[in-house]
């Protein structure tokens, strides 16, 4: 399987006008809205949001610290509930899903990369790449390793499959991550600060293979960024401040 990271650059990138006329939406907001209630405080998180993103689009969103990016990546990828408004995948609201159905949802159609990494340092390359796939119904293991494999060679890691996390550099860790979301084969990949742990030059290499990712697969990506220049490499740009779009 060719390496996505040095394919990345092969044909330019669709405008988000293009991708409006001619893709079906994959992720739909209207209205949505997310407060945060304690005794005595009421924080709003986001305030009405409405959104449409298209498959096989790549959406960067900015803004501030606090301003509910993160937030709304959460409730995008079903990590969190709204406190009103409604969420569609695929033209289906995600509230007439039973929950045996939303997690099946969140293993099977979206992939999860954080500026963490979030990999278990006692378990090898292959092992945290595989992980997501033992929660998979009808995936043996033969299957998963193929599938991790599979995913590690995309990434230009096939050679490390037998290291450990603590191995690894950060640029190498972070790779290992979106390996780990690309093995359950996601239509949509939540990417929250992503090369935001990364000096610049792996912060570039992460960003190449995303776009690769995008433009080679048809991923459709959804990027929380501070980082101005990476954020301008994607096809549309949103940007936050206090909960609510102001771009």
């Amino acid at each position: 399987m060719e390496n996505i990271l040095a394919q990345s650059a092969v044909r330019p990138q669709a405008t988000a006008a293009t991708l409006a006329a001619t893709a079906q939406p994959v992720i739909q907001l209207r209205d949505i809205e997310k407060v945060y209630q304690t005794k005595t405080i009421e924080t709003v998180a986001l305030n009405r949001v409405n959104l449409t993103i298209h498959k096989g689009e790549f959406v960067s969103i900015m803004g501030p610290s606090g301003c509910g990016k993160s937030t709304l990546l959460s409730i995008i990828g079903l990590l969190d509930e709204p406190t009103s408004g409604v969420i569609e995948l695929d033209g289906r609201p995600v509230q007439s899903y039973s929950d045996k159905e939303l997690a099946a949802l969140r293993n099977q159609k979206i992939g999860f990369v954080f500026q963490s990494y979030h990999l278990i340092n006692d378990l090898s390359v292959l092992d945290n790449v595989e992980l997501p796939l033992l929660y998979r119904s009808g995936v043996g293991g033969r299957e998963r390793r193929e599938r991790a494999y599979a995913a590690l060679d995309k990434v230009g890691l096939s050679a490390r499959t037998n290291h450990f996390p603590s191995q690894l550099s950060g640029g190498q860790r972070q790779r290992v991550a979106i390996a780990r979301a690309l093995a359950g084969n996601p239509e949509i990949i939540l990417a929250d600060e992503p090369t935001g742990n990364l000096d610049s030059v792996m912060g570039e290499e992460i960003m190449d293979l995303l776009l690769g990712l995008n433009r080679q697969e048809g991923t459709t990506i959804v990027m929380v960024t501070h980082d101005e220049q990476q954020a301008h490499k994607t096809q549309r740009l949103i940007r936050f401040f206090d909960g609510s779009q102001v771009q």
